[in-house]
């Protein structure tokens, strides 16, 4: 039961911040709908959620129709972008999380002034910091200058940094990953990170997460494609 759960996610993340005496209203729950129909984002929706993250902007462009009466919700794109798909995910998103290239954040731009109705957009820079060849994302050396290339866009305004940790169980190992974003967050003089996800949001919300991003533990685990 969906309702359910939501409590319990907020149990978690209540905890987690009182833990480390930050303010719960601090930290944003993402709720993560990717390989979910429309009803069920729109049940999150009725239960009082409001920002939801998609990996895929085909997806979502395709049940984004049926949500057009969800007003105040707020959607995020948290997977690879490909600049082929920059035109659309400037026009469908609110934010974006994975803005790994001054290449990328020109073109959103660009798009963004040709788009009907939309003159800004929100985004995050996503970070590398492991060595796993799947991840995506930019070096920490090259956040600096990334950063001074978002701000010379002038419809987009950014927000943070972004980041995914190598998977495991133990949500521990997750931590230095954190950390370290966080450093880099202080370093460039950006508020947001983004970080965290069912298995190890406590730990993200310890070392400073003020967006969390959820979906298992809200919506179970997602089918799998036959």
């Amino acid at each position: 039961m969906l309702k359910q759960r939501l409590d319990d996610v907020e149990s978690r993340i209540a905890a987690a911040a009182a833990r480390v005496g930050r303010n719960r209203s601090d930290i944003q729950l993402i709720a993560v709908t990717k390989k979910f129909p429309a009803a069920v984002l729109r049940e999150a929706y009725q239960l009082g959620l409001r920002d939801f993250g998609e990996n895929y902007v085909q997806e979502f462009d395709e049940k984004r129709a049926e949500l057009a009466d969800c007003g105040g919700a707020r959607y995020h794109f948290i997977g690879h972008l490909q600049s082929n798909k920059a035109k659309k995910a400037a026009e469908i998103f609110d934010v974006v999380h994975t803005v790994d290239s001054a290449k990328l954040a020109r073109r959103l731009n660009a798009e963004l002034d040709s788009a009907t109705g939309r003159s800004a957009l929100d985004v995050l820079i996503e970070v590398k910091l492991s060595d796993e060849p799947a991840k995506a994302g930019a070096a920490p050396g090259d956040i600096a200058p990334l950063v001074e290339a978002i701000r010379a866009c002038p419809n987009l305004q950014l927000l943070g940094l972004m980041t995914m940790p190598p998977w495991s169980d133990d949500a521990e190992i997750s931590r230095p990953y954190f950390a370290r974003l966080h450093e880099l967050a202080v370093q460039n003089g950006l508020r947001h990170l983004s970080m965290g996800m069912s298995h190890d949001l406590e730990v993200a919300i310890e070392e400073g997460a003020t967006m969390v991003r959820v979906g298992t533990a809200l919506f179970g685990p997602r089918k799998k494609a036959s």
